[in-house]
């Protein structure tokens, strides 16, 4: 029912599905970019409806508390300790997500390596660390406004940083942001 919801929400609002979606995915990283709309979020929402995926995302602990994790939660929110490291108290946000997957017979967790909706210059590197320390694939996630098209298109294996870095900046040159001042590729690769 949900599918069929989201199927229907997709098209009365003009967009469409990219149905490149690769087989045995059940545990991978998934880059959302570009971010520059809270808009992005609705679109990928109802694309990981359609495939019938059921992806988790980090967000803030304090998004997690009352009363927002009574939407965030259902939405597939992981509550993440952003606080400074004292002395190794506790793992790194690599070291915890690696420990999720290696620890999780399905885990599929949605990044935004822009980190935020303003124009960055250079990416957040940690989703590529995780992926390799957990041996799971890359898929790049994306919304066109250009195209009115969303979803994944493209499964990435890392390899090195430099290469991995490249193939996925490739990927997102031809992708059209709702506000394209607000996108930039991560400069050192380009």
């Amino acid at each position: 029912m949900f599918r069929k919801l989201c199927k229907l929400l997709l098209r009365l609002s003009g967009w469409k599905l990219d149905s490149n979606l690769p087989n045995d995915i059940h545990k991978s990283i998934v880059i959302a970019a570009p971010h520059t709309s809270n808009w992005d979020f609705w679109y990928m929402i109802l694309s990981f409806g359609i495939y019938g995926l059921k992806i988790r995302f980090t967000v803030k602990k304090e998004w997690m508390r009352f009363p927002f994790n009574l939407i965030m939660k259902p939405l597939g929110g992981i509550a993440i300790d952003r606080s400074p490291r004292k002395d190794g108290n506790r793992p790194s946000l690599v070291e915890a997500m690696v420990d999720l997957f290696n620890n999780s017979k399905e885990l599929i967790i949605v990044i935004t390596p822009e980190g935020t909706r303003s124009r960055q210059t250079s990416w957040k590197t940690g989703f590529f660390h995780v992926a390799q320390n957990a041996s799971v694939p890359i898929l790049l996630g994306y919304v066109d406004y250009k195209t009115k098209t969303a979803g994944i298109g493209k499964k990435v294996i890392p390899s090195t940083y430099q290469e991995t870095m490249q193939e996925i900046m490739d990927f997102y040159q031809n992708i059209h942001p709702r506000f394209p001042e607000k996108f930039a590729l991560d400069q050192s690769f380009l």
